[in-house]
């Protein structure tokens, strides 16, 4: 029951509906609770074409955790409009969200936050950039740090460590 609540406030939001379906054939899902992290990106791009037309795409992403296993998924939604000045010609839309990895090994309560770097530039030094996730077990003092590079080859670098606490 929980899960169907969850799949339905994510598909309440506007995206992330196939998440829920892609979920599905675990047999723990009743437990299974999708957070979203609280900090999501978008970014567009408008371009003109031959014939007094523009294009404007926008791409957005998300980090959801599956806050019962700590396996954690990237969203992705575009949307792109052919226009000229007079009316709309052509949009396309698209979306999905791709299992990345599990965090911890347990079973146990998680909460997390997600970050990317910005899109490639001349300043880039490897690949397309990283990924910060930042995953805590609440129901002990457990913090799980890592850092994700996409190098342009396979396969990407995910590193974990665990947080000490000092007094």
């Amino acid at each position: 029951m929980k899960s169907r609540v969850a799949c339905s406030v994510l598909s309440a939001l506007g995206m992330l509906t196939g998440l829920c379906g892609m979920a599905a054939p675990r047999a723990a899902l009743a437990d299974d609770i999708f957070k979203i992290a609280p900090l999501q990106r978008i970014a567009c791009t408008r371009a003109l074409l031959p014939g007094k037309q523009q294009v404007i795409s926008c791409k957005s992403f998300a980090y959801v955790l599956n806050a019962h296993t700590s396996e954690f998924y990237r969203c992705q939604v575009s949307v792109g409009v052919t226009r000229n000045a007079k009316e709309i010609l052509k949009t396309d839309s698209d979306g999905n969200c791709i299992l990345k990895t599990r965090v911890f090994p347990v079973d146990s309560s998680y909460s997390f936050d997600a970050t990317e770097t910005e899109p490639p530039n001349t300043n880039a030094f490897f690949g397309s950039g990283g990924t910060a996730i930042w995953v805590t077990d609440t129901a002990k003092q457990s913090v799980r740090g890592c850092i994700g590079l996409v190098m342009g080859i396979e396969p990407d670098i995910l590193k974990c460590i665990d947080m000490t606490f000092s007094k």
